[in-house]
């Protein structure tokens, strides 16, 4: 589904050129769950950012269902850190707004819309605005906004990194379920060993900047996972372990 072939990344400015990724090889299976991980500035996000065709690579080529990426894509959606929620447009109203973006026909999707509001948990909020929500509810409304479309491809750059430690595992599990029932292929950058392990079914860690892949670990362990009754199998100790080492060795040894 998402393929990456020697993808780097340089920006240029005017104080010099950083070089955030090198020679980036990844392919990722349909409706795998793809987690990221590495230390801060290695260049995670640069690397979604490159697939949601947001940013065009230095060197390199990004395909999506064998077709190359050189813009953003109705079939692929990203969902940042921060809600994002625009603040004067309705629960209902922002969760439409791909439907405008890109002429989809909010009509005909409006029953979609609501429909996932329910899934989320979020019937009955449809006409409430961004500011009488908490923050889990507003993840949980972009989360239905970048489901709209029906994406095959789902980017999440740290999008639980923001809440309490409760509300980021109620939405770990929600994610978990959202996965197995319309099985996206989802990216998902992390700085949580915890949540990395829980969440995907491989972990892509990163070396220092310049970003290159140092690791590509297999995290087979049954779904769904929850941290009580998954924190302690051999699996997910071992992975946590390996993981750890990894990040904290300040020079890796790429692959």
């Amino acid at each position: 589904m998402i393929q990456l072939f020697g993808v780097s990344q340089v920006f240029t400015g005017r104080s010099g050129s950083v070089e955030a990724l090198r020679d980036i090889d990844l392919k990722i299976a349909e409706g795998e769950f793809v987690a990221v991980v590495g230390r801060s500035g290695c260049g995670k996000s640069t690397l979604l950012r490159l697939v949601a065709g947001l940013l065009p690579p230095t060197y390199g080529e990004i395909q999506v269902a064998d077709e190359r990426v050189t813009k953003p894509r109705q079939d692929i959606a990203m969902l940042f850190q921060r809600p994002a929620l625009l603040p004067w447009r309705t629960v209902l109203d922002n969760v439409l707004l791909p439907a405008e973006i890109f002429k989809l026909g909010r009509a005909a999707l409006r029953e979609r819309a609501l429909g996932l509001l329910e899934m989320v948990g979020l019937a009955g909020f449809e006409k409430r605005l961004p500011h009488e929500l908490s923050g889990g509810m507003q993840q949980r409304v972009a989360l239905c906004r970048s489901l709209l479309s029906g994406p095959r491809v789902l980017l999440m750059d740290e999008p639980f990194s923001a809440l309490d430690a409760l509300t980021r595992e109620d939405l770990s599990t929600e994610l978990q379920r959202i996965h197995m029932e319309n099985r996206a292929t989802i990216m998902f950058v992390t700085h949580s060993i915890d949540e990395a392990v829980l969440l995907a079914d491989r972990v892509v860690v990163l070396s220092p900047r310049p970003g290159q892949i140092v690791d590509v670990l297999d995290i087979d362990i049954p779904r769904p996972r929850s941290l009580g009754r998954t924190a302690q199998l051999d699996q997910v100790v071992a992975a946590r372990a390996e993981l750890h080492d990894l990040l904290m060795r300040r020079e890796s040894v790429v692959l």
